[in-house]
């Protein structure tokens, strides 16, 4: 093998770290989505939409998705997508982030609370007035589903986010509570 004679051959040659994991999730997302057909009655999936807040330079109202599936009651996987909109009075940039996160829950709920853990990876897009770049980031995070009726749920979740290259803010929070419904 031939040596690399600079970063972009080197980027070239071996694929963007970006998108080999992105890729890599993609696929691990995949294969446990098709492991659900070997295990349906062990199997259970709920979606969120959610409201919150993110502190971005300021605190400022974000929202979203998530939809997850969890085996055996108790580790499964989120796919979540959040925005909160650009502000230049307070000089916070439009944040969107879809991640890809492993989801430990209590297999059962105590009087009606289910507890959780989550961390994940993913992209997320920064833009504030004419700069906007799209980069790798990484949460960790928790909360709560709270039994209303039936199917349906409160869910009040926080998250650490680490956002890599150089956003504005590169370790983000945000609160946010939701309606889940699980099926």
């Amino acid at each position: 093998m031939e040596p690399v004679k600079n970063k972009e051959q080197a980027m070239t040659k071996l694929g963007s770290p970006i998108r080999n994991r992105c890729q890599l999730a993609i696929l691990i997302g995949f294969l446990v989505c098709l492991s659900t057909v070997f295990q349906p009655a062990t199997t259970y999936a709920d979606v969120t939409l959610f409201t919150g807040v993110n502190n971005t330079t300021a605190n400022r109202p974000t929202s979203g998705f998530a939809i997850g599936m969890l085996f055996m009651r108790l580790v499964g996987f989120e796919l979540e997508y959040a925005s909160a909109l650009e502000d230049p009075a307070l000089g916070a940039p439009l944040l969107r982030t879809g991640m890809a996160n492993v989801v430990v829950e209590t297999p059962t709920a105590v009087k009606g609370f289910k507890f959780y853990g989550t961390t994940g990876i993913g992209i997320y897009r920064e833009k504030f007035v004419s700069s906007r770049f799209n980069q790798l980031g990484l949460n960790i995070g928790g909360g709560i589903k709270m039994t209303l009726a039936g199917p349906f749920r409160v869910r009040v979740d926080y998250r650490i986010f680490r956002l890599r290259g150089s956003p504005q803010k590169s370790d983000p929070k945000r609160l946010y509570v939701g309606l889940n419904a699980a099926f």
